[in-house]
């Protein structure tokens, strides 16, 4: 049977990154967001600042709940993925073009004004899209309010999409696994082996801000 494998992968300020929790379920809901979230919180991490995840619904609330500081940015890759699966075929790529323009700006104001110009462009053709973007658009700019030297780690889950894809060009030879236990192994060896690699890597852009970063934590 397929399982859905839950990563979180957390950067500190100093630009250290690791993962700090995995769980595999039988499928993606919010109760098991909710339990690993109280899993960090119990095991000590105190503090998040901005949590960055795709569109998994109610992960707003459950984040709220466990760390009600933290601010919430949805991952500006999955939202455009999921407008190109309900556009023509004709305008995927138009759309796509316009839309990446919102990541591309120099401050929250002009990537507001690339936003509303893209909901009157295509609002006519495509209401029902252009309804789920405003609905979701306190979520899709909060990585402005950050450094721009950190912003293009922080508006996508690029990083933890890589570390998928490392999971699944190493588990391909395999393809099934048995048990649940040898599949909760073979991730938790290379959860392990990543955050080795990456012990005293500074992520990319975050060597610059750090004192920066440190202030926003208590």
């Amino acid at each position: 049977k397929a399982e859905a494998v839950y990563i979180a992968i957390g950067i500190k300020p100093n630009g250290h990154k690791e993962v700090i929790d995995y769980c595999i379920a039988p499928s993606e809901n919010i109760e098991v967001w909710t339990e690993m979230l109280q899993n960090m919180k119990s095991r000590g991490l105190k503090q998040v600042e901005l949590f960055l995840s795709d569109g998994v619904v109610g992960m707003k609330t459950a984040l709220a709940r466990t760390y009600p500081k933290a601010h919430f940015q949805r991952c500006l890759v999955h939202v455009m993925r999921n407008i190109c699966a309900k556009v023509r075929v004709d305008d995927r790529e138009k759309i796509m073009n316009e839309f990446k323009q919102v990541h591309q700006q120099t401050n929250k104001e002009e990537a507001t004004a690339v936003l509303h110009d893209f909901y009157t462009k295509w609002g006519k053709v495509y209401s029902h899209v252009i309804k789920g973007l405003k609905e979701i658009e306190p979520d899709l700019l909060v990585f402005y309010n950050y450094p721009k030297q950190i912003r293009a780690s922080i508006y996508s889950t690029n990083m933890i999409e890589s570390f998928n894809n490392v999971i699944k060009r190493k588990a391909k030879p395999k393809a099934e696994f048995p048990t649940e236990q040898s599949l909760d192994a073979f991730i938790g060896i290379q959860a392990m082996s990543y955050n080795d690699r990456y012990f005293n890597r500074i992520h990319k852009g975050f060597g610059q801000v750090q004192d920066t970063l440190e202030s926003y934590f208590d």
